[in-house]
């Protein structure tokens, strides 16, 4: 019993140490910082990069960094929510194997509060809106997913777009619009903008309109640009914005209320690569990270990058809301247009 006693004991005092070597790397502030940061990196040599960036984006993305450091990055691809169920149950079972996440903000905000991130400091931050950076600092938003308005070009004239929302709820959009299925957060959004009772009203409305509800925001654009869904009320513009730019009939209106997604990165914790992932970090949040993001169709975060893919007023979601009010965001959600 003593000797598994030890042996436990000294397993904590191993991942405490390693975790309170990480956080010295995490925040040094010295005028050396980027090149220390480079010099141990390399000595690394790779890093684990879990993300639901999609492939196309997320390999020019490291490969580019690749090619600047010579650090190897290792990408572990798919949905936010395994991501999350990954990254949470390995940090449970101590199996330290990921150096930095990158998702969909609420996700981001749930690992937050399970302790798998830790604070960091990076030049770039300073580029950043400070209203986007979360108050503990867990992860940063790197890039922004609008939910705008796409339409089939070859069904829809762009001038026939309402200005608002509102306009959608006319009898003539019957059975030709489309959402994606888990966008609860977008409409919780619009109410608490709204009022609850204007809000409510809406989207009883809109639900009787019967929109194709879809679940995945890369399929919905897919089939606005098929033209199996005249205008798609929930899209990223990043996902339109990428169809558009391969020649696809869809084009996208930042129809008022616009209201912003927030995605983010963050350094693990007990990352068994600290240089490495902070270094990578610093990249993406870097003029030269978040300028190649906008021209694969991705909305920057930076101040210091100029991009016609958010000059719009907009609403930003407040992940932190969504997780503490999500169980009765999503059974209204359901009610209205999953249930029927």
């Amino acid at each position: 019993m003593n000797r598994v006693l030890r042996f436990l004991v000294a397993g904590l005092l191993a991942v405490c140490a390693a975790a309170w070597g990480n956080e010295t790397v995490y925040r040094y502030r010295g005028a050396d910082r980027e090149q220390r940061l480079l010099d141990n990196a390399r000595k690394e040599g790779s890093l684990v990069l879990y993300t639901s960036l999609a492939p196309s984006e997320s390999g020019p993305l490291g490969q580019a960094f690749e090619k600047k450091t010579g650090v190897k990055v290792e990408i572990f691809r798919t949905i936010s929510e395994k991501i999350v169920q990954r990254a949470v149950t390995e940090a449970r079972a101590r199996r330290f194997a990921f150096d930095v996440v990158e998702t969909n903000g609420p996700e981001m905000e749930i690992m937050a509060r399970e302790q798998v991130f830790s604070e960091f400091h990076s030049p770039y931050l300073a580029d950043l809106p400070a209203r986007a950076i979360p108050a503990h600092r867990q992860w940063i938003p790197d890039r922004v997913n609008f939910f705008v308005v796409a339409f089939n070009t070859a069904k829809v004239k762009r001038e026939e777009i309402p200005k608002n929302y509102r306009g959608f709820i006319d009898p003539r959009w019957k059975g030709r619009l489309g959402i994606e299925a888990t966008d609860a957060e977008w409409m919780a959004t619009l109410v608490k903008l709204w009022g609850e009772p204007a809000g409510m009203a809406y989207f009883r409305k809109l639900a009787e309109m019967k929109p194709d509800v879809r679940k995945s925001h890369v399929l919905l654009a897919e089939l606005i640009a098929a033209g199996e869904i005249h205008v798609g009320l929930t899209v990223y513009n990043s996902n339109a914005e990428s169809l558009k730019r391969r020649g696809a009939p869809i084009d996208w209106l930042p129809v008022e209320p616009v209201v912003g997604r927030p995605q983010g990165i963050a350094v693990a914790r007990n990352a068994p690569h600290p240089n490495a992932a902070l270094l990578f970090v610093d990249f993406v949040l870097s003029p030269e990270g978040q300028e190649l993001l906008n021209s694969m169709g991705r909305v920057p975060v930076s101040t210091k990058v100029k991009t016609e893919l958010n000059r719009f007023e907009y609403t930003m979601v407040d992940p932190a809301t969504v997780l503490d009010e999500q169980e009765r965001w999503n059974k209204l959600w359901e009610g209205l247009f999953i249930q029927k």
